[in-house]
């Protein structure tokens, strides 16, 4: 299975994940990134400036997948949307 790391980017600075998760694939770490994001917010982190960040989903060669805006991931969007991968 591939390697996925989930970056993130606050302005010109970006945390970078060193370890990454093997995930199936693209719609999958998708799924991830939300939930991550999701999970960072409703622990309590300040979140004005997590608004402004991005994640940034990069395969095992370091190429971008996709970039998940964290203000994308507290909107409720449905199985099938523009933007969202279909269900399975």
């Amino acid at each position: 299975m591939p390697r996925y790391f989930f970056h993130t980017r606050i302005g010109d600075q970006l945390l970078e994940d060193p370890d990454g998760i093997e995930l199936r694939d693209p719609d999958q770490a998708w799924d991830t990134a939300r939930r991550t994001i999701r999970g960072l917010i409703a622990g309590g982190a300040p979140q004005a400036q997590l608004l402004t960040a991005v994640l940034e989903v990069v395969d095992a060669d370091g190429e971008i997948v996709l970039e998940f805006p964290f203000s994308e991931a507290l909107i409720e969007t449905p199985p099938g949307a523009p933007g969202r991968p279909p269900p399975r």
